[in-house]
């Protein structure tokens, strides 16, 4: 089983333009990610994969592999399956790019559920994490995730899901982490299909792989990742790596 890593890396963000090539220690957040995913040691390959010359340029310089997207794309499943489309590979994983403190432990329980799964029944395999603090439940930003009693996904959703009627009733909510796990074929097959419904309501692209009869399998970890997403978080992540 041969897998990859696909590291989406597009230069403008809504709310932190040009966040991958911000200086993190001495090097760009970008050049971070990459070098943290190449050590993991858990890919055949790793590739990044972007819509800047800048960013193409950095990573040609440190010796990496670097794909130049032709078309523009809504979202990171788009824009790695262009990529992948003539790359000999059967898992291909997302690692997000504004992540660069990669979890290698997750990592390696998303693929091992690929190899154990002899059967095939799987599409796909992401990340949760148990929330607990009410107003993280109740923000938008953060994408919850509901299962069944086999921890496939059921639903995704920015609202708190379940909703509980009952106060005296116990519940758990989990947080989706944006770090998937496909098998190509389920990949390709997103990108040839449009935008669903109830993707477009929520702007969460892993719906559309529930909406056209896709298994995810969640796995749950207890680590939560370290992401980029505002100026305050790169002064976070620049503190913690000089204490490393």
């Amino acid at each position: 089983m041969k897998v990859i890593a696909m590291i989406p890396a597009r230069y403008q963000a809504s709310r932190f333009p040009g966040k991958l090539m911000k200086d993190l220690v001495g090097k760009p957040v970008i050049e971070r990610t990459f070098e943290a995913a190449v050590k993991a040691g858990l890919f055949a390959s790793v590739y990044v994969v972007t819509d800047s010359q800048e960013i193409k340029k950095t990573i040609e310089n440190i010796g990496g592999k670097v794909i130049l997207s032709k078309k523009e794309h809504s979202c990171g499943s788009d824009r790695i399956a262009e990529a992948v489309q003539d790359i000999e590979a059967d898992i291909v994983v997302n690692v997000q790019g504004d992540e660069p403190f990669i979890d290698t432990e997750s990592l390696k329980k998303l693929i091992k559920t690929f190899k154990d799964d002899t059967k095939r029944t799987i599409d796909l395999a992401s990340l949760k994490v148990k929330m607990t603090d009410i107003k993280e439940i109740n923000n938008p930003n953060n994408v919850k995730v509901i299962t069944d009693t086999d921890n496939f996904a059921m639903y995704f959703s920015r609202s708190a899901i379940p909703y509980v009627r009952d106060k005296d009733v116990s519940t758990s909510y989990f947080k989706h982490k944006g770090v998937y796990a496909f098998r190509k074929e389920a990949l390709l097959y997103f990108y040839n299909t449009t935008m669903t419904p109830l993707e477009s309501a929520e702007k969460i692209e892993c719906l559309r792989y529930l909406e056209v009869g896709k298994k995810i399998k969640m796995i749950e970890t207890k680590s939560e990742s370290i992401g980029i997403d505002t100026p305050e978080d790169l002064v976070k992540a620049i503190e913690l790596l000089k204490n490393v």
